[in-house]
């Protein structure tokens, strides 16, 4: 189970109260928890751990809560900042991206415009949507993504790797660059991409065999 720790400069919550006949009562009141937050946090810096060990550093400038949703998430619609720890606390990876939501239940991030993800060999990921699965230890895209180190390139439709993005594939290779030695390079190495162009893009985190 997730734990998490957090400091902020603003906190509000949604709750409606009446006076009436010189009674101070809570008025029935009816707002549809889809839409309607229960909390709003302002300039938020969290620390979330998992069974007693801190994984994630979070820093949003706004975050919205929906706990009472069919669904409950939150949504972070002015941008978040992402750090991913080893167990040892050493940072892995770390995430940006200009929206974001995180569904609890599902343990599922996704990520939407603008996302940078950087592993911790300097390889840099781009793309305009990422699905973080924590659930399932793995991420996830069917979007145009770029990855670079140095002067290699790789550019693709689909992509799949795991949560530190040491181990990732793409599955529709569109452009790229690679630098052309005797030796693999240390990074976007065999080792840790592999191009497949036999496979259709994932299609909610599946992926299809082509016909």
């Amino acid at each position: 189970m997730a734990h998490s720790n957090y400091s902020h400069s603003g906190c509000h919550a949604a709750f409606f109260v009446s006076c009436k006949d010189k009674n101070e009562n809570l008025v029935a009141f009816e707002y549809d928890p889809e839409v309607v937050p229960t909390m709003i946090t302002e300039r938020a810096t969290q620390l979330i751990s998992d069974s007693g060990v801190t994984r994630y550093k979070l820093v949003a400038d706004r975050w919205l809560v929906f706990d009472k949703a069919k669904e409950p998430y939150s949504y972070f619609p002015e941008g978040i900042y992402l750090e991913r720890f080893t167990p040892d606390f050493n940072i892995e990876a770390t995430v940006e991206a200009d929206t974001a939501w995180y569904y609890s239940v599902k343990g599922l991030w996704r990520l939407k415009k603008n996302v940078h993800v950087e592993n911790m060999k300097g390889e840099k990921f781009d793309s305009e949507e990422l699905f973080w699965d924590e659930r399932n230890e793995k991420v996830y895209s069917d979007a145009y993504i770029e990855i670079k180190q140095g002067v290699t390139e790789v550019k693709g439709y689909g992509f799949e790797s795991n949560l530190s993005m040491t181990d990732y594939r793409i599955f529709r290779p569109h452009d790229g660059k690679l630098p052309f030695t005797e030796e693999q390079p240390d990074s976007l190495s065999a080792d840790s991409l592999r191009i497949e162009d036999d496979v259709e893009p994932m299609v909610g985190g599946e992926t299809q065999q082509a016909k």
